[in-house]
């Protein structure tokens, strides 16, 4: 079932166009630059072989580096970096309520590419979840650990509403039969170029710390707010670079060292000076910041995810 608008933001009035500069909150101090992107992500994860397998076969990346326990992915005819996958024996797989990670989310270059891949899902009788969120249209499966991971394709921007400065984000039943039909009958032949990282999504312990971190302390806008028990944060208009959400409970702990979890996801900014201010503005936030000698900066969010900022 949907969740309408109202349910969400407690208003039956009309949902006005989203255009540039029309939606938003930024931060009270630092803001991320317009160019922000997110990087790739580092999973842990219990059997190499058995990840591959998945990522490749289902998702459809590429291996471009790899050692006994390692293996760095990329879609394909695209060398860009996507995700790590770094193995651990003796770890349990991912369990369900606890902080860190809800999904990552692959963001496709187009809704016919989508299409393809929900097509291979169906060939290969794998079941997702789906959701049409007004902003864009996604799928949603875990990995042979657990870890949870959406697919998406954004809708046009010019097609995006708010309501005051806030984005219309929804949870509406999704039309699969036309997404397929936007293929128009072309194979799945993996993860195209153009394929990125679009947002990670995290259990948190407290939205308003997670405010404080993320938007205060690193510089994201607060994009929607009214979603019940979640908080929306983006970069130069985006409708989300992270989203945050309180649905793992009261009493959750973050995932320990020794499950399958999410180890680190990157934020890459512009520049080697926008790292020196997301830097400047954790400290003064009170965050302890890791520098290393790579220029970049690795913090940890106040529930132990780490999340390096990077230049692109």
């Amino acid at each position: 079932m949907g969740v309408s608008t109202a349910e969400i933001f407690g208003t039956d009035a009309a949902p006005q166009p989203a255009l540039p500069g029309s939606y938003g909150q930024a931060p009270s101090g630092y803001r991320l630059p317009d160019a922000t992107r997110l990087g790739h992500v580092v999973l842990q994860v219990r059997h190499l072989e058995r990840s591959l397998a998945f990522y490749e076969g289902v998702l459809g990346f590429r291996v471009v580096q790899r050692d006994a326990d390692t293996a760095t992915l990329a879609a394909q005819d695209d060398d860009r970096p996507l995700v790590r996958l770094e193995a651990r024996e003796g770890i349990a797989p991912s369990r369900r309520g606890r902080l860190g990670l809800y999904h990552f989310a692959i963001l496709l270059p187009d809704r016919a590419a989508l299409g393809r891949f929900v097509q291979h899902l169906a060939d290969l009788d794998v079941r997702a979840g789906a959701g049409d969120h007004r902003v864009s249209e996604a799928f949603y499966l875990a990995d042979p650990d657990g870890l949870g991971i959406e697919v998406y394709a954004d809708r046009p921007r010019d097609t995006w509403q708010r309501l005051g400065r806030e984005l219309v984000l929804a949870t509406d039943p999704i039309g699969a039969a036309s997404i397929v039909a936007s293929a128009g009958g072309h194979p799945w032949t993996g993860m195209p170029a153009g394929t990125v990282i679009g947002h990670v999504h995290l259990h948190v312990g407290n939205l308003e710390r997670a405010q404080a971190f993320y938007g205060d302390g690193v510089g994201f806008d607060r994009m929607t707010w009214s979603y019940p028990g979640a908080l929306f944060l983006g970069a130069g208009g985006y409708h989300h670079h992270l989203g945050t959400n309180l649905w793992a409970g009261p009493l959750a702990q973050p995932a320990a060292d020794d499950e399958a979890r999410l180890l680190e996801w990157t934020i890459e900014v512009p520049a080697a000076h926008d790292v020196r201010d997301v830097s400047q503005s954790l400290l003064r936030g009170g965050f302890a910041v890791e520098a290393p000698t790579d220029g970049s900066i690795v913090v940890g969010d106040p529930w132990g995810t780490k999340v390096r900022i990077t230049t692109a």
